[in-house]
């Protein structure tokens, strides 16, 4: 036997023992068929244009449902602040319809979102629109037939505040369902673009109309939160999973862990949870609208 035929018969030999080895120490054997194929697959979706995601229907449809409910609320909050003050003349019931706002939310903040997660998500923004147009429509026949009071008024905000509670985690649970495969941060992008310009401009709006008549602002938000109701039954979703009927309060404080073992996102919303305490200071504007004398 010479050597070339020794050579031969020794690499077989290592490559025998080493492919041995990785089998007796369970390693994996990878198929490069299925890698491929699962590269394709993520290199297939491609995000939707912002264009292309107006186009669509179902998104086009929440994006005005939402801008209609941001713009309600905005010409809500103007109004009610500037008709309590001009009824009584106090800063403390003024600062109380924000306290009253705001109540609703940090006692049903985990009910409204496992009602989120529960019903249909589409169904429960729908109901909260028409309750805040309910409201809104009593304010404004109230105010017009001059018999409304303050005690009305803070039971109205009240009532706004608890619908707006559960209106908000649906509708945002509600993008989701809606936006294409890889296409969401663009379409959450649009979504919160949209929302800031309907904050912005919505107390503008409902200052105007509270300067031609105290019950126009309330008019206006009622026209504007019953089409946001039928804009949102005009949204076609993808089927939603229902919880199950033995849901258990760990159920329902599960986003509580979630956020706690998270330090980011804790540090995000605390960040935010102070910008929105700070930039209350806001609803106090009739105060000093009404407090400026012009200089001579």
């Amino acid at each position: 036997m010479g050597p070339g035929s020794a050579a031969q018969h020794v690499v077989p030999r290592c490559v025998r023992g080493t492919s041995s080895l990785s089998a007796s120490w369970g390693s994996p054997t990878i198929d490069n068929s299925r890698e491929l194929r699962h590269r394709s697959r993520m290199s297939a979706i491609t995000p939707v244009g912002a264009r292309d995601l107006l186009r669509r229907g179902p998104f086009l449809f929440f994006l005005l449902s939402r801008s209609l409910s941001r713009f309600s609320s905005q010409i809500a909050a103007v109004a009610i602040g500037w008709q309590i003050y001009d009824l009584t003349g106090s800063a403390f019931d003024l600062g109380m319809i924000g306290v009253v706002q705001f109540l609703p939310t940090a006692l049903l903040v985990f009910v409204a979102g496992h009602a989120a997660d529960r019903f249909e998500r589409k169904r429960v923004v729908q109901l909260c629109q028409v309750a805040e147009a309910a409201t809104a429509l009593f304010l404004a026949v109230s105010t017009y037939a001059g018999w409304l009071n303050e005690v009305q008024i803070f039971v109205a905000t009240f009532v706004i505040g608890i619908a707006g509670a559960f209106e908000s985690p649906a509708t945002a649970a509600l993008l989701p369902l809606i936006a294409p495969r890889g296409s969401l941060q663009r379409a959450t992008a649009i979504s919160s673009g949209a929302a800031q310009v309907a904050t912005i401009t919505g107390p503008a709006l409902g200052g105007l109309a509270y300067v031609f008549a105290p019950s126009l602002p309330y008019l206006v938000i009622v026209v504007f939160w019953l089409a946001g109701a039928v804009l949102t039954g005009f949204i076609h979703t993808t089927r939603q999973e229902h919880a199950k009927e033995d849901t258990t309060a760990d159920d329902i404080y599960a986003g509580v862990r979630f956020i706690r073992n998270n330090p980011a996102i804790l540090g995000t919303i605390s960040l935010d949870l102070f910008a929105v305490l700070l930039g209350g200071v806001t609803a106090l504007l009739p105060i000093s609208a009404t407090s400026c004398r012009p200089v001579r």
